[in-house]
């Protein structure tokens, strides 16, 4: 059975079990109205043990009702058609013992029907109908038998029995309106709680943080992006000022003036990070509530550098084939005037500084390159401890490095990386370590160790640190410390380590030195 069907069913029941209350109190209503708005009891008449016997029966039905509407047995439409039966029997009794049509007692019998029908959602009502108008025309017949044309007014009768019908037939049509309703009010149910779901769904996949404030400026939504890029996990109904003490001032400023602007940049606590909020309200003034969107500038960023370097990547790319032939020219025309140039110090001069130019701009047109080639990945298993022991064999011998070189790895680490990428990446790492330490016995070190869940692998020297003013910038293209440097190296390990699931970043050791990690199967500090 669908939740639908299974709710519906259960209003039927209760609307039942109501329906069953009604009947008992009416016994009460009946012996407390005799008593009360006619002076004279039922009690005292000729009919008093009848009477009696009449009510006790009545009440007995009802608790066995209640029973029965407790275990749902019988079915709904067959327990309701008792119900009724039961009533009418009752009523039409009473309205005989109580003297015909004239006692009054009849019209009982409306309220009973017009109830069983909105019970019944319209289904069986002229049924019940008929059944009261036959009781009716019975009792009738059966005091003209019997010679008691007094309490006998066959108009009357016959109008209560239109009545009868009559009012079964407005709770048929009631019913069906409420039925139709209900069925709306259902569809209706679904709908928002879709739409719900959706909206938060929507907040949720936002690229910017989102957070709702109500006119008490208490938080009554948020969404996980919000969560990131501040740093803080709040609650709803929290006080802003308490979680995001930083939006709490722009947030009073904007709603003191909003003709100022919606935006405005803060700065997360600790200085985490740079945010543009932007208020926006949700009524007709800013005294509301109001939507509060956090735009993370270094996302912002990233973003406007990722468009231009892909604009630049692409002329680029172009430009450094056409480049490579003449300067091969260049570098060969220069190596042949180096070998005439024995006798002239100014000439060899001369030379000296075409062949490193000419270097330095073949190595950057080797890094331009590599930005369209870090998409090429083919991840696969690497057991760190054997790989990089190789590694640091080769890079000593390659640099010609004379001291030890420290390496910690777990015997178990296991990463996913591309072999040629993870070469690439950890050898500019290397090279810079190297070119800054103080080159004594393990001035640089490889560290591999568990984080969170995945591993972490560390290029620690003991050289000087990088200056804060420059740490925001070491991952940014053509940003370069070294006269000869192309500014592309560090960048482009980030992009391959990116290309492969993987983050790296820079960190300030607590002694000296400087620290590159490579956080595997993380971007931008999230497990993927």
């Amino acid at each position: 059975m669908s939740d639908f069907n299974r709710s519906s069913s259960e209003h039927l029941w209760q609307s039942l079990s109501l329906f069953n209350i009604f009947r008992l109190l009416i016994v009460i209503g009946l012996m407390v109205g005799a008593f009360l708005l006619t002076g004279e009891s039922l009690l005292e008449r000729d009919h008093f043990w009848v009477v009696i016997w009449i009510l006790g029966c009545y009440t007995l039905c009802g608790i066995i009702f209640a029973f029965g509407i407790a275990k749902k047995w019988p079915r709904f439409d067959v327990q309701l058609s008792i119900h009724v039966l039961i009533d009418v029997i009752f009523i039409v009794a009473l309205m005989h013992l109580g003297g015909g049509i004239k006692s009054g007692f009849g019209i009982l019998l409306l309220p009973y029907l017009a109830g069983a029908g909105l019970i019944a959602r319209g289904r069986m009502t002229i049924f019940h109908a008929a059944i009261a108008s036959i009781a009716l025309l019975a009792e009738m017949l059966w005091s003209a038998i019997h010679g008691d044309l007094e309490s006998t007014i066959p108009m009357s009768t016959v109008f209560l029995c239109i009545a009868s019908f009559a009012v079964a037939w407005l709770a048929y049509r009631l019913s069906r309106y409420a039925e139709e309703n209900r069925e709306l009010a259902e569809r209706r149910s679904v709908d928002i709680a879709n739409l719900g779901q959706l909206n938060t769904r929507i907040l949720q996949d936002v690229s910017d943080g989102v957070l709702v404030v109500d006119s008490r400026n208490l938080i009554q939504q948020f969404n996980e992006q919000a969560v990131r890029v501040t740093g803080v996990r709040t609650d709803l109904g929290s006080p802003l000022a308490a979680d995001f003490p930083e939006l709490a001032a722009p947030l009073h400023r904007w709603r003191e003036f909003p003709e100022l602007g919606s935006s405005e940049l803060v700065q997360t606590a600790g200085g985490r990070n740079t945010l543009r909020a932007r208020f926006v309200s949700l009524t007709h003034d800013s005294s509301g509530n109001v939507l509060i969107y956090l735009e993370d500038m270094a996302r912002l960023r990233r973003e406007s550098q990722q468009l231009k370097l892909a604009a630049l990547g692409r002329l680029t790319a172009n430009l450094a084939h056409e480049i490579r032939n003449p300067l091969g020219a260049i570098s060969h025309a220069a190596e042949l005037m180096r070998e005439e140039a024995n006798d002239d110090p100014l000439l060899q001069k001369l030379t000296r500084i075409i062949n490193d130019n000419s270097q330095r701009l073949e190595r950057m047109v080797k890094d331009v390159l590599e930005l369209n080639r870090r998409d090429r990945v083919e991840r696969i298993d690497i057991h760190l401890a054997d790989w990089l022991a190789n590694f640091v064999d080769e890079f000593r011998q390659q640099e010609k490095i004379p001291v030890q070189l420290a390496i910690i790895c777990p015997p178990d680490a296991t990463v996913r990386f591309d072999v040629g990428h993870l070469h690439q990446v950890l050898w500019n790492l290397s090279r810079n370590g190297w070119r800054y330490c103080l080159k004594q016995d393990h001035s640089l070190r490889f560290t591999v160790s568990e984080f969170r869940s995945g591993w972490m692998l560390s290029v620690i020297n003991d050289g000087p640190r990088v200056p804060s003013d420059a740490q925001s910038q070491l991952f940014e293209p053509f940003f370069t410390t070294e006269s000869k440097g192309t500014g592309l190296g560090l960048y482009i390990a980030r992009e391959i380590c990116a290309a492969n699931a993987a983050l790296l970043e820079y960190q300030s050791p607590p002694e000296s030195g400087a620290c590159f990690r490579i956080l595997f199967g993380y971007t931008d500090g999230e497990k993927i």
